[in-house]
């Protein structure tokens, strides 16, 4: 039985939006997976009831207290022992959950996933994706988005390495092509820190890198995997989220435009630690939570973690 664990109190609008997503994506998830909902019991079977829907399909994990947005996130992981965060993450790290997954404090998963589950050893800083739709329908995956906003070459180097098993296991892309963000297709372009990454990915036979990509460039075919720092990451992320958000107020009905609303993919794995947990957008709604869960279910099913710890065995015993 595949157990999806999800943070019931996080979240802008929890718990009601949360607990509201978990029933959307009840009929959507397969037999053999469940939905343990962990976070305040009594809010949790008031609102299956409001909305008529048998709380027994749920697994129900009482954990009344919250880690608020505004909260020191290694603080209030180590004091608040009763948070949904911190009980997600023991249930995670004692095998109890196959995943987790949670619109909440950033920060407090981060420390979260550190303290229990930990780094795979190799892995130098682990990262986060996000999709950045194409034009032609299709996805490509942009890493990091803020995790790391101050990056030294060989993380980025790695994270060519992270993102390319990445697309292949979870999005199905066989030998996918890896890019770095740049400001020219030129391999001596950059600032200093991609000047000093390109040939370190150039060199790689890791992965297959084609070279550089330019901002123009992130949403076209050009590669499956655009690596760049967390702080240019983000900044693309939440650039593309308000186009999404000014298409919408506007009243303009474009399908790629929709294809930015942050909503439509509802989260993101962090790559490079030791179990599957996902990180949801705080201002999530229910929609959004559903497709973080479903998310997670193909996470578990792509076992990256297992496949990327067998990467680096594998390369540490060929030297």
């Amino acid at each position: 039985m595949m157990k999806i664990g999800l943070d019931v109190m996080g979240g802008d609008f929890a718990p009601k939006v949360t607990v509201l997503g978990a029933i959307s994506a009840y009929d959507q998830l397969h037999p053999d997976a469940r939905i343990v909902l962990v976070g305040d019991a009594k809010a949790i079977e008031d609102i299956c009831r409001h909305q008529q829907f048998d709380i027994s399909r749920f697994d129900i994990v009482d954990a009344p207290d919250t880690i608020h947005m505004n909260e020191h996130p290694a603080k209030a992981f180590a004091q608040k022992t009763r948070s949904s965060i911190y009980i997600g993450y023991e249930l995670l790290s004692r095998g109890k959950l196959d995943a987790f997954a949670s619109a909440g404090s950033t920060g407090a998963m981060m420390v979260g996933a550190m303290y229990t589950v930990k780094s795979i050893p190799g892995i130098l800083r682990p990262g986060i994706t996000s999709p950045a739709p194409r034009f032609d329908g299709a996805c490509n995956t942009l890493i990091d988005v803020g995790l790391n906003p101050d990056c030294k070459p060989d993380v980025l180097n790695q994270y060519g390495l992270l993102g390319s098993l990445y697309a292949e296991f979870v999005k199905n892309i066989p030998n996918p092509r890896v890019a770095l963000l740049n400001i020219g297709a030129e391999a001596e372009k950059g600032d200093n820190l991609t000047k000093a990454a390109y040939p370190l990915m150039a060199a790689t036979k890791d992965y297959n890198f084609i070279g550089n990509v330019e901002g123009h460039e992130i949403f076209l075919d050009k590669a499956d995997v655009i690596v760049c720092d967390g702080f240019v990451g983000n900044v693309i992320l939440k650039t593309a989220e308000g186009f999404s958000h000014i298409a919408r107020i506007r009243g303009i009905e474009d399908d790629f435009l929709e294809s930015l609303n942050p909503d439509q993919y509802g989260g993101t794995p962090i790559l490079g630690i030791n179990s599957n947990v996902i990180i949801g957008h705080g201002a999530s709604n229910s929609t959004a939570i559903k497709n973080m869960i479903l998310l997670a279910q193909s996470v578990i099913e792509a076992d990256l973690p297992s496949k990327i710890r067998k990467y680096f065995t594998s390369n540490d015993e060929q030297h």
